[in-house]
């Protein structure tokens, strides 16, 4: 850093006093997507109608979120999926509730004859947000939720 922009914000710091200077730290300083309030409930069918899983989260970046992909997996399939393999999964439909913070929701439906298949007990969803600047975040067990039949 050359010696002429530090003086000026030195200046500007002690003219503006320390929660200026503390904006300036935190205006320079790179973040990654934030995932918060996430949750996952599974509803089994009945009466002629479908099941759903519904995984629900609200995403954050200073960018904005591009997308999130979602994977629902069981815990007695010993699978550990990667953030390289959640890039090719479904992605769930986010919407914006401010410049930098979506609420998104995915939903994925079964059939009776579907559930029935699904393995019993616990199962996980992992969780991949990838920001419009491009940066990611990515969560093996963003949620959990049982499955019975």
């Amino acid at each position: 850093m050359s010696k002429r922009i530090l003086v000026s914000s030195l200046i500007g710091a002690v003219n503006l006093g320390g929660i200026a200077a503390g904006g300036l730290a935190t205006a320079s300083a790179a973040t990654e997507p934030t995932l918060e309030n996430g949750a996952a409930r599974y509803v089994a069918p009945s009466n002629g109608n479908a099941g759903a899983l519904t995984f629900t989260v609200d995403a954050g970046d200073h960018s904005g979120i591009r997308s999130l992909k979602v994977l629902a997996w069981p815990a007695s399939s010993g699978l550990d999926p990667t953030e390289a393999e959640l890039r090719y999964v479904e992605s769930a439909t986010c919407r914006s509730t401010t410049a930098e913070m979506s609420h998104c929701t995915y939903t994925l439906r079964a059939t009776k004859e579907e559930a029935a298949e699904l393995a019993e007990g616990t199962w996980y969803v992992s969780a991949l947000a990838t920001a419009k600047d491009g940066d990611t975040t990515f969560v093996s067990r963003a949620a959990t939720f049982n499955v019975t039949h």
